[in-house]
């Protein structure tokens, strides 16, 4: 990786079209920077030659007072393409779709769809699928690149496209977008309006990069970070107080009610102090069994193997692997119980809260986000810390509740 100041020393003495597209691969906060090294003349120049769909996110993120001065240097074309994309919201297809296409009217000869695509090609994200288009700029077809060049010059692209387009809505969740690219193995997916007219392209590399971003974010919120466009590694201090605090306090407000449980039963602490010897053990293994139940239900609503046809044999499934895994490990536990305090009930009193514990983190850890999901929330936002919150106060729960029903028998 080169050093920010050699970056822009670089910039200065490559040309203008090549720096161009270097840019196109940079985050918008670099490219911001970059440009601001550079002379005027080169400035305006580099910015002409950028796509469409990197000058919309490069002021996306600029300060206003330096939006009207790149928008100066645009021409009344290009000018017209980013107002449009502006309007559009940043999270949806039509935020991440490019203008810069090959498009063909439907009644053009094979021989002319050539000569179009050699003209305006160049200028266009990708070449490999033409788009064709009726009167009313309304898709109607779709032609490889390989599928133009094979075939008779005299032939109308109408006569040979594919009348069956896999399409986006210009107002659809970028989301979509990428999982249809994914799901029909696309290089691109063509995004249309209500009336069908084709509005642009997302491109496989600028959906790999929305997936590399949501990604980011759902890992954030499971880790009970608050999701922003500025990386939390290069955040300044205050900044990553600011993303990390909100959870962080809805957590401590847990484990307030975790203390509670602990305060309600404090008479069967008093008289079996030993029981305080396993609370550690209890709460970290739920947590983690929850964890564990949350990751497979976020990753499987995003992959979509985790469907409303399949949630109950999920749930009773993980609930079941809980069971098991609590039966495993309070098995071992009550036996370490017994050997180091001497009484078998301790141990009893051990392995009941934890099977029946693990039991019920294991479902909730998989509830919760799949509860969130049918509600239309992000099922990420069910954090990591909170999960195991809440578990912990239901560990606690049976455990302590176990100890009240053996008490007369642990006391002796």
């Amino acid at each position: 990786e080169i050093q920010n100041s050699s970056q822009k020393h670089l910039f200065k003495l490559i040309d203008y079209q090549k720096a161009a597209e270097v840019l196109d691969e940079l985050e918008p906060e670099i490219q911001i920077d970059i440009i601001n090294g550079l002379p005027e003349g080169k400035k305006e120049k580099v910015i002409r030659e950028m796509s469409i769909d990197e000058i919309v996110d490069l002021l996306q993120v600029l300060p206003e007072n330096k939006v009207e001065k790149v928008l100066e240097k645009l021409s009344i074309d290009e000018l017209e393409n980013v107002k449009g994309l502006l309007l559009l919201s940043h999270d949806s297809a039509g935020g991440i779709m490019t203008t810069e296409y090959v498009y063909i009217p439907q009644d053009t000869t094979v021989q002319e769809a050539i000569k179009m695509v050699r003209k305006f090609g160049r200028h266009a994200e990708t070449i490999y699928y033409l788009y064709i288009v009726d009167e009313n700029h309304k898709l109607v077809g779709v032609l490889s690149l390989r599928e133009l060049i094979s075939a008779q010059r005299n032939l109308l692209v109408k006569d040979i496209m594919h009348k069956k387009v896999v399409t986006v809505n210009v107002d659809d969740d970028q989301e979509i977008a990428v999982k249809t690219i994914d799901k029909y193995s696309l290089l691109a997916v063509p995004v249309i309006d209500t009336n069908e007219r084709l509005m642009g392209i997302i491109t496989v590399d600028d959906a790999l990069e929305v997936l590399k971003e949501e990604t980011t974010e759902d890992i954030h919120r499971m880790a009970g970070i608050t999701a922003e466009e500025e990386s939390v590694l290069t955040s300044s201090p205050i900044k990553a107080f600011r993303k990390r605090i909100p959870w962080l306090l809805v957590c401590l407000i847990g484990d307030l009610l975790a203390g509670n449980v602990i305060k309600g039963y404090s008479s069967a602490l008093e008289a079996v102090i030993a029981l305080a010897f396993f609370i550690p053990v209890l709460m970290d293994t739920g947590g983690n069994v929850g964890t564990q139940s949350l990751a497979l239900a976020v990753r499987g609503l995003a992959t979509e193997q985790l469907t409303r046809d399949n949630i109950i044999r999920n749930l009773i499934h993980e609930t079941i692997a809980g069971l098991i895994v609590g039966t495993v490990c309070g098995g071992l536990f009550a036996i370490v119980a017994f050997f180091w305090q001497g009484n078998p009930y301790i141990g009893i009193t051990v392995g009941v809260a934890m099977v029946i514990g693990l039991a019920l983190s294991a479902l909730i850890g998989m509830l919760i986000p799949v509860m969130l999901n049918l509600f239309h929330i992000d099922p990420a936002i069910a954090s990591g810390p909170l999960i195991t919150t809440i578990v912990d106060i239901i560990t606690l729960a049976v455990y302590f509740r176990a100890a009240t029903f053996f008490l007369k028998e642990l006391v002796m």
